[in-house]
């Protein structure tokens, strides 16, 4: 799979999780895919909660990388 390839499947499968993010109230931003990376950004409700990292890391991190084996970690900017 190239970069791009990933960039979209990455893309495509935030789609797919935003609406759970935005029933309380939150919301998920893609920054950058790089060097196996994917940077984003929480916004809403999920830029506060205090369980963004479980957010990310049991949830979108896993969720994405059933997609996206090569995805190293999910790294979010607003903290």
């Amino acid at each position: 799979m190239t970069e791009e390839e990933k960039i979209i499947k990455i893309k495509e499968q935030l789609d797919d999780i935003r609406p759970f993010l935005n029933m309380d109230g939150g919301d998920i931003e893609f920054i950058k895919y790089e060097d196996d990376y994917l940077y984003v950004k929480l916004t809403g409700a999920c830029a506060m909660c205090g369980f963004q990292d479980v957010t990310l890391k049991d949830n979108i991190e896993a969720f994405l990388k059933e997609e996206v084996p090569d995805l190293k970690g999910v790294i979010n900017l607003s903290l």
